[in-house]
């Protein structure tokens, strides 16, 4: 960076303090929306680039909500700057495969020398493309994946979601203290990192609580007929069933759950609106583990809920709601960093404590992993609404 940037940047963030100190009714409109960080970069647009599955197995799930939530806060924080410098994307369609990923992040960091992105989705694609970002210095921040272990490869990389090491242990806590359950199933996607791991996770922690697994049946990824397994775990008469899947295959089992006539609760990992509009009457009473909801009370998220109802027609997923609040954490940092520089981005994220998000309170842990706090919930009339 030269010295006359150097100076334009001092002298922006003096003006913005000043303009900051003396605007108390700015806290107001805080009250309403996440503040927008405001870029100090003078001379050039910021290109951030996207990796999303646009096609494919995972695209119908998450890659048009996590678009149009990237839109929604691009669009937000360019308005709000006020020397024309401009946040703009660069976005890469994944395919929803492992080699797609790999292929979008390799285009990324070396014909557009983007310096951050965000991506990707899921945590079978991170494992492959975070030591990619990682070697090449380039900054990755996936607004979703939750594996274990994901973010220790290297300072480089992010996750904007809850881990599966937070998010499972507290929602067994709080949902067998309330139901009381001794006697567990478990259902998980054999091909999938998320889901392996997570029914791992449950299982772990559920010997540790002394309740008993009495079955673990498996599917794969591309799945419809799951009746085999649900009619063997029925046959054992748990108290509770746990399912580890990504979003395609979770509707069809709490459909044909339903259909057997199976009386347990499902607990179901980061299920959505859209998954209990899928699943209909089969989706009724089943609860999940997750780190968002349109019930949480958290600065700036009925704001969210209405502006992106309104701009897309439908209501915002916890896809949707990840992939904004990432978007506003990656502007705060770009904004501490006074800079492109992959090196001063990653320092200025690592640095992010207690952040205002429709999250809630957010940060980074050492291991560049989310810390905000989970939230249990359960299918009542067709709704999300808090497990209590």
């Amino acid at each position: 960076m030269n010295i006359k940037k150097i100076i334009t940047f001092t002298f922006l963030f003096i003006v913005i303090a000043l303009i900051v100190g003396l605007s108390s009714c700015d806290r107001v409109s805080q009250i309403i929306q996440p503040a927008t960080p405001q870029m100090t970069e003078v001379g050039e647009d910021i290109s951030i680039g996207v990796v999303l599955p646009l096609t494919g197995r995972s695209s119908y799930a998450s890659g048009p909500p996590l678009l149009q939530s990237f839109e929604l806060a691009l669009s937000e924080i360019n308005a709000a700057q006020p020397n024309g410098v401009e946040l703009r994307l660069i976005i890469e369609d994944d395919q929803s495969t492992i080699e797609g990923a790999v292929a979008a992040f390799n285009k990324l960091i070396h014909q557009d020398e983007v310096s951050v992105i965000l991506g990707p989705v899921n945590s079978s694609q991170a494992k492959e493309v975070f030591p990619i970002a990682q070697e090449s210095q380039v900054v990755a921040i996936s607004p979703t994946s939750a594996a274990r272990g994901l973010s220790a490869i290297g300072d480089f990389v992010f996750r904007v979601a809850l881990t599966t090491d937070i998010l499972i242990p507290r929602g067994i806590e709080v949902t067998q203290t309330q139901l009381g359950y001794q006697q567990a199933a478990t259902l998980y996607d054999e091909t999938d990192l998320f889901s392996t791991d997570g029914d791992e996770a449950v299982r772990e922690v559920l010997a540790a609580k002394g309740v008993e697994v009495v079955a673990t049946e498996t599917f794969q990824g591309g799945d419809t007929d799951f009746s085999e397994q649900l009619t063997q775990i029925q046959s054992l008469d748990p108290d509770v069933i746990f399912v580890s899947s990504l979003p395609p295959e979770k509707p069809g089992i709490l459909t044909q759950g339903h259909a057997l006539g199976i009386s347990a609760p499902f607990i179901v990992r980061t299920l959505t609106g859209g998954d209990v509009q899928a699943a209909g009457a089969g989706a009724e009473g089943a609860m999940t583990f997750i780190g968002w909801g349109t019930a949480v009370d958290t600065p700036g998220n009925q704001a969210f809920i209405e502006n992106y109802t309104t701009q897309f027609g439908m209501a915002p997923s916890n896809f949707a709601a990840r992939a904004y609040a990432a978007f506003y954490i990656l502007a705060e940092a770009i904004k501490r960093a006074q800079s492109t520089d992959s090196a001063a981005i990653r320092d200025a994220l690592a640095s992010i404590k207690d952040f205002d998000t429709i999250l809630g309170k957010f940060s980074f842990d050492a291991n560049g992993d989310a810390v905000y706090d989970p939230k249990v919930l359960i299918v009542k009339d067709g709704e999300l609404v808090l497990f209590e």
